[in-house]
């Protein structure tokens, strides 16, 4: 909104300063400070109203070490994230633009379905939830929106680079390294020549018309990879900053290529997809990464507040559709492989313990316990040595996310 007033102010009274606002890395930096000031400052608040209500977590004993004293911990502190990263974006991002549109959706929906959940199992006292074929519902009717915006909107296009032979300068000296924007189902895919993969070709094989229904391959991609992220993130969240610390790092790095993809002279230099109007999503992504590491302030050990479903449900949601937005979705098992890890932990303990009953009439175990996390814990690591290492371990998959863009 201040965008709009400032952009006003500009163009009819050439307000001192005005024009800071037409440029996103201001834009980013403000929403940035206001995320993370909102978060531990009006954090505190929110934790208070929790306790006075008495939105505290009901804990099974699982035999854990501190797990009980955990027990009456604030939990829905999820909407300290949702609502820290919901104000700056309104207040300094272009509101009308497509990617803006969608991030602020997801966060709405993915938020309310993950508050549902948390609700029915505090006040409701049901430990189950809301009914997991609701939440897979919510999470397929979000996977149609996102993929019918991406595939149909005029506005979601990208721009390829000219090969050199094929670039020239305008009369007035201005150079044209890209095709115009166009629509496209092309995708970042590591390890291949180019970089590229274009969804159409996969069933273009089928004759020349079937590229104008690529959309049937593309939404089933969206709705499966937003469903594993956000219950990758839920699982994930099981100790203390865990899930919030792996996040930002994750987000962080979408933040990276969404910077590169959204500035065509970045695009350029690194010779990679130049996406229009995808740098406005810079400005989300900077109040989320402040809105997570300002949650982290009062979720590190011993936690003051857990973000429960809402933000955990939330925060995989975003991630997943940041990564296709930037089409980067086919390195998420590399970029949020701590989800992955922990998602694979999950069924593979579960197929193995039934496999194993049905065969010797008593199920056995791959691990102590799961998620990941949790068998670590069994073996004896404190809560913070597992997270700080999880970190680390998150930081080298990002970084070597970033290098795989170069290895063709």
């Amino acid at each position: 909104m201040l965008y709009y007033l400032f952009e006003y102010l500009e163009e009819n009274y050439s307000l001192v300063g005005a024009s800071l606002f037409q440029y996103i890395s201001f834009r980013s930096a403000m929403a940035f400070i206001l995320s993370l000031l909102f978060s531990t400052i009006y954090g505190k608040r929110i934790i208070n109203y929790l306790q006075r209500k008495q939105v505290g977590e009901s804990v099974r004993d699982l035999g854990l070490h501190g797990q009980i004293e955990k027990a009456g911990t604030p939990t829905m502190g999820g909407l300290i994230i949702i609502f820290s990263t919901l104000i700056p974006v309104l207040l300094f991002a272009q509101i009308d633009n497509v990617y803006i549109v969608i991030l602020l959706v997801t966060t709405i929906w993915m938020g309310s379905i993950g508050f549902v959940d948390d609700y029915i199992k505090i006040f409701k006292k049901d430990k189950d939830g809301l009914k997991g074929r609701f939440k897979i519902l919510g999470q397929v009717t979000l996977g149609l929106f996102v993929g019918a915006m991406l595939y149909f909107h005029p506005d979601v296009t990208m721009k390829e680079q000219l090969p050199n032979e094929f670039q020239y300068a305008t009369e007035e000296g201005v150079p044209v390294l890209f095709t115009d924007a166009k629509k496209s189902t092309k995708t970042t895919i590591p390890f291949l020549k180019d970089n590229e993969l274009d969804y159409s070709k996969i069933i273009s094989w089928m004759g020349n018309g079937m590229k104008d229904f690529a959309w049937i391959i593309f939404i089933p991609i969206v709705i499966f990879i937003i469903t594993a992220v956000s219950n990758g993130a839920n699982l994930t969240d099981g100790i203390d900053g865990l899930a919030a610390g792996t996040s930002a790092i994750i987000v962080l790095t979408l933040g990276v290529f969404t910077w590169v993809s959204g500035n065509i002279i970045f695009a350029d230099y690194l010779d990679v997809m130049y996406i229009p109007n995808s740098g406005e999503m810079t400005i989300f992504i900077a109040a989320f990464v402040g809105a997570l590491i300002g949650f982290l302030w009062y979720n590190t050990f011993p936690a003051q507040v857990f973000m429960g479903d809402t933000g955990s449900l939330t925060i995989g949601g975003i991630i997943a559709v940041l990564a296709i937005a930037v089409r980067k979705e086919l390195l998420i098992p590399i970029l949020a492989g701590i989800f992955l890890i922990e998602n694979l932990s999950v069924i593979l303990q579960v197929s193995y313990f039934k496999m194993t009953k049905k065969k010797y009439g008593v199920g056995k175990r791959i691990f102590k316990m799961s998620p990941l996390h949790h068998h670590y814990q069994k073996s004896g690591y404190h809560e913070s040595k597992i997270v700080t290492r999880f970190w680390i371990i998150g930081i080298m998959l990002a970084v070597f996310t970033i290098v795989t863009l170069k290895l063709r």
